[in-house]
């Protein structure tokens, strides 16, 4: 290779040895190995490192996130904010180089990855946010959105489920800005990767509609650059270059399983150092090396300034649409959520699932309110789930401007999309399954959550009230699980008003919510409102100070309204708390928090159609609680009530017993 390439792709592998050796943990090997590859993708992406989010550049996600010393070392070189000092503090607390990337962390970063084939699936949710900003938005002579997508993957993505499951849905899709690298090193902790994965990926991509090409020599620039070119040059499919590489390559830990997740130690550092002829002391970036990237950046900068020119001149020709492409990229506006705040007022006169009015709010979200970034779908349910947005048509090769999304049966890699288009930025993304497959998407909702990313998920068929269709899909541990999951507002509203709170609290949150909805119908509660958004409020009160309080979610406040009606009876003074979201309230000043479970009261009873886990800190010592903590049979939902203990006599009778021990 040309001296300058030389030069830089062993910078890129001296800073990756130094900074895990001087941290004395980290992933050297695929940094190293990978150092050509990454060098040359750098210099064929259109950014800008003194602009580092403008809207107009290249995505790049490394999936394989261990090899963060790739990205931090190619981020300093190219002239990201990202000091020398930040290479030496990798891994050290509160530096900008941590373990494995993460958003808003690091200049330069795109998507905080780690947790194999997620960076992979994000990275299609990137390329499908392109296509329907740009099948929206471009006109001739403007391409406002026109930039590709670069993931570069290892082994251990292309063995994961979400890899899988989002290859098979790009390819379907057609996604032709997106460009996947896969680093094959053939070497994983255990050792060869012929001890578990054999497969012909070649074939495997092509059969997913992947357009394949493959560069023998991980050295050769050239070659990789060659690739890089013939994939922007299909037009009709995703894209797949497979780069054979060798992990930790040109030293003596070349081709093994240490290499990976293991310092390589001073004495290979400095071999390694003596072979490539490098006399530069530790932590050192040649000046020439400055030098080609100060060039380089003449050439984004003019990149970036004409991208700026280019929208000034689009706001004149299409002032609307120009408009439109602002107002998704700035955020729910004041005059959205007065209109949102109006729903409150459109309550239904029957009893309805709170999944039928999901669907209506969602459609009113889209269709009345004016929020028509909405982008998203289900994983094959949307007729049961109610998440079809009307005009019910869905984005496909050749429809990208449409707003609903087949995921198909695909619930981690559809909820690692969503994460990717949130973070393309201009859209509102939700996903929907059943409750009870929320384990399937869980690892997805967990970097949701990470990032601060407000993606909404509609989980509906929220409780054993599914019924017959029995154990294997009623959710009985799941509402725990995703409470669990910090950062994240989980709303199991009982009615529309509590509904309506919980999509107005999603599309102003900075968060990801979970919508837990019912199959089968509730009633509509005169005593239900606005406080909802507080995440716990009063809606049945008494003169005196209460003896009691019964604290309900969802379909449960039915029965524990009536409960207290007839503890009322019986001269019991109970307060009823609806809380449909225990995260939001928790949020709540220590006062109204106060107000609404005195901390004098203390007999206490839960009401909820799942785990008892996450209500011990409501109810204390002398409280109890009406849940299940047991899987479900197969019966009709109005048998399962009962046998399950779900019926007002029950939680009067809790209550009771809560009583007797105060």
């Amino acid at each position: 290779m040309p001296n300058i390439e030389n030069l830089c792709v062993n910078t890129i592998r001296t800073l990756t040895a130094d900074a895990i050796q001087k941290a004395k943990s980290g992933h050297p090997g695929m940094a190293i190995g990978s150092a050509p590859l990454g060098y040359a993708l750098f210099n064929k992406m259109r950014i800008n490192p003194k602009n580092p989010d403008w809207q107009g550049r290249d995505r790049f996600v490394l999936s394989a996130g261990h090899a963060s010393m790739l990205l931090y070392s190619l981020l300093h070189m190219n002239g990201y904010d990202l000091s020398l000092e930040d290479i030496k503090n990798f891994r050290q607390l509160d530096s900008r180089t941590p373990g494995h990337p993460e958003i808003e962390m690091t200049p330069g970063v795109d998507a905080s990855t780690g947790p194999l084939g997620q960076g992979f699936a994000m990275a299609v949710g990137m390329a499908m946010a392109q296509a329907h900003e740009a099948a929206i938005f471009n006109r001739d002579g403007f391409p406002v959105a026109d930039n590709y997508t670069y993931v570069l993957m290892g082994d251990g993505c292309m063995m994961e489920g979400a890899a899988s499951e989002a290859a098979s849905l790009a390819g379907a899709l057609r996604l032709n800005k997106l460009i996947a690298i896969y680093d094959s090193n053939r070497i994983t902790i255990e050792g060869n990767t012929d001890i578990t994965f054999t497969e012909d990926v070649k074939k495997r991509f092509e059969a997913y509609g992947f357009g394949v090409f493959d560069v023998a020599d991980g050295e050769d620039i050239q070659a990789i650059s060659r690739a890089i070119d013939d994939a922007k040059a299909d037009t009709e499919r995703p894209s797949l270059i497979i780069v054979h590489t060798h992990i930790a390559h040109g030293t003596q830990k070349a081709d093994t399983p240490s290499a990976h997740g293991e310092p390589l130690g001073d004495e290979c550092i400095a071999q390694m150092k003596k072979d490539m002829g490098w006399e530069y002391d530790p932590f050192t970036v040649p000046s020439e090396v400055y030098a080609h990237y100060e060039k380089m950046q003449e050439v984004r900068t003019a990149q970036n300034d004409a991208y700026d020119s280019m929208m000034k001149e689009y706001e004149k020709a299409y002032p609307e649409l120009y408009a439109r492409l602002m107002a998704w990229h700035e955020g729910v506006s004041e005059a959205q959520i007065e209109k949102m705040y109006a729903l409150f007022d459109n309550v239904p006169d029957a009893p309805k699932a709170t999944r039928a009015i999901s669907g209506d709010i969602l459609n009113k979200l889209y269709n009345e309110c004016g929020i028509d970034n909405l982008f998203g779908g289900s994983a094959d349910l949307g007729p049961s789930n109610k998440t079809i947005i009307k005009p019910a048509e869905f984005f496909a090769c050749g429809a990208y401007d449409k707003q609903n999304i087949h995921f198909g049966v695909r619930e981690l890699a559809m909820a690692a999309a969503c994460n990717g288009i949130m973070l393309y930025g201009g859209m509102y993304a939700y996903c929907a399954t059943f409750m009870v497959f929320a384990d399937y998407l869980k690892p997805a909702l967990r970097l949701s959550a990470l990032m601060g990313l407000p993606v909404m998920y509609v989980l509906t068929h929220d409780s054993f009230c599914v019924g017959e269709d029995g154990p294997t899909h009623h959710p009985i541990e799941q509402l725990a699980s995703l409470r669990a999951t910090p950062n994240v507002a989980v709303f199991r509203p009982a009615d529309y008003k509590e509904t309506v709170a919980a999509y107005i609290s999603a599309v102003t949150s900075d968060k990801p919510t979970v919508i837990a909805l019912s199959r089968q119908n509730l009633p509509q509660y005169d005593c239900t409102g606005r406080d909802a958004l507080c995440g716990a409020y009063i809606v049945r009160d008494t003169e005196k100070t209460p003896d009691g309080i019964i604290i309900a979610t969802g379909s449960e406040l039915e029965i524990s309204l009536e409960a207290a009606n007839m503890l009322s009876e019986q001269g019991v003074n109970v307060r009823v708390v609806s809380m449909p979201c225990m995260e939001i309230f928790e949020e709540q000043s220590d006062e109204y928090r106060e107000a609404v479970l005195p901390h004098a009261v203390k007999v206490r009873v839960a009401v909820e159609a799942g785990s008892s886990m996450p209500w011990y800190k409501y109810v204390g010592k002398c409280g109890t609680m009406v849940t299940i903590d047991h899987f479900g049979v197969s019966a009709p939902a109005k048998v399962l009530a009962p046998e399950f203990g779900f019926t007002a006599n029950e939680v009067v009778n809790a209550y009771m017993e809560a009583a007797k021990h105060h």
